[in-house]
């Protein structure tokens, strides 16, 4: 399945029915007056997000959407019938954009969840609506309006509680698939992993957590350079980033900064979100060139935060980062829930 997160598509409402110029023509009834019916109201554009889809990929080949019209108004009063609405589906974490404005229109972030993007047109007048002491015998009726028309962006934005980040090849990809059942593409060579690869980690409670291994970051990243301008969005939703290094890189603390900068370059509040480090693949390292607990203490002076020391390889250190991990999301949750209160 092809990972697509980003979408241009035009959307129409229906237009509404016309309404209709009538006269009742019966037996025995003399005079019988207009009798012109409105037309239906047009079928409007609805998104819905659904759970079980992952990507936009269906709306690389499909890029136009309309909502069926409403019916014309019928004779002896009858109202034409209301334009079926359309809903279209979308993965939950998907954005609306207007894109001609830049706009945003709205943000599905849970299952079932609705929003109206394009509103079908009113129905026509028909004759019998004009009928009035000065004019017995209307002949004229109004057509129905147009529906919306919008052209839209859709950006999907993952869905997960921690992001996992860092330079190409620092074995961000082997961490996930050690703490979870994904399956990710792994290999000796950078940007391996060239989509988002989402795992599901269980607590010790028995609850699933969503992680999400962010792929691409490099120097630059934030102006367009390598794939982690085209994922940086991504990292926005997670409340916890966990900055994988590479223990075997000739320079850490340089690898650790570049990813700072790219985090404050990109904006959005990327910088302030908690962050846990882990210096990985310490089963490699050369100990006579790299005291890893100078290291550790280094990292740990600059950013102000713990280092822990792992090997996705071997499994070890996971038990304490995963411990801190944990504890971390629960304090951030807890925070959020407090914030929320206090309003």
């Amino acid at each position: 399945m092809q990972f697509i997160d980003q979408a241009d598509i035009e959307v129409e409402a229906g237009k509404g029915g016309d309404g209709i110029v009538a006269f009742r023509r019966e037996k025995y009834v003399p005079a019988g007056g207009p009798a012109g019916g409105n037309g239906g109201k047009g079928g409007s554009v609805y998104f819905r997000a659904n759970e079980d889809l992952q990507t936009l990929l269906d709306f690389r080949y499909n890029h136009r959407f309309k909502a069926a019209d409403g019916g014309r108004g019928g004779p002896n009063n009858c109202t034409g019938a209301n334009g079926k609405d359309l809903i279209v589906d979308v993965p939950c974490g998907t954005v609306i954009y207007n894109a001609e404005t830049g706009e945003m229109i709205g943000d599905l972030t849970s299952g079932g969840q609705t929003l109206l993007v394009a509103a079908g047109g009113k129905g026509g007048l028909g004759n019998k609506h004009f009928l009035s002491n000065r004019n017995r015998a209307p002949e004229y009726a109004l057509p129905g309006l147009p529906g919306e028309i919008k052209l839209l962006r859709l950006e999907l934005k993952l869905l997960a509680e921690v992001g996992i980040i860092g330079l190409p090849n620092a074995g961000k990809s082997t961490l996930i698939s050690s703490l979870s059942a994904a399956r990710p593409k792994i290999a000796d060579y950078p940007f391996t992993t060239l989509i988002p690869n989402l795992g599901v980690v269980r607590k010790p409670t028995g609850d699933g957590t969503v992680f999400a291994d962010i792929p691409g970051l490099i120097a630059g990243a934030s102006q367009g350079a390598g794939l982690g301008h085209d994922f940086l969005r991504h990292i926005e939703r997670t409340r916890i980033l966990l900055h994988v290094l590479d223990g075997t890189s000739a320079d850490i603390i340089q690898d650790y900064t570049t990813i700072q900068q790219e985090l404050v370059a990109y904006g959005k509040g990327l910088e302030l979100r908690s962050q846990i480090l882990a210096v990985n693949k310490i089963d490699a390292v050369d100990r006579e060139v790299t005291d890893l607990a100078v290291l550790q203490t280094q990292l740990s002076e600059i950013s102000g935060t713990k280092v822990f020391l792992i090997s996705a390889v071997t499994r070890e250190g996971l038990e304490g980062l995963m411990q801190e991990v944990w504890q971390t999301l629960e304090q951030v949750n807890q925070e959020q829930v407090d914030h929320l209160v206090s309003f």
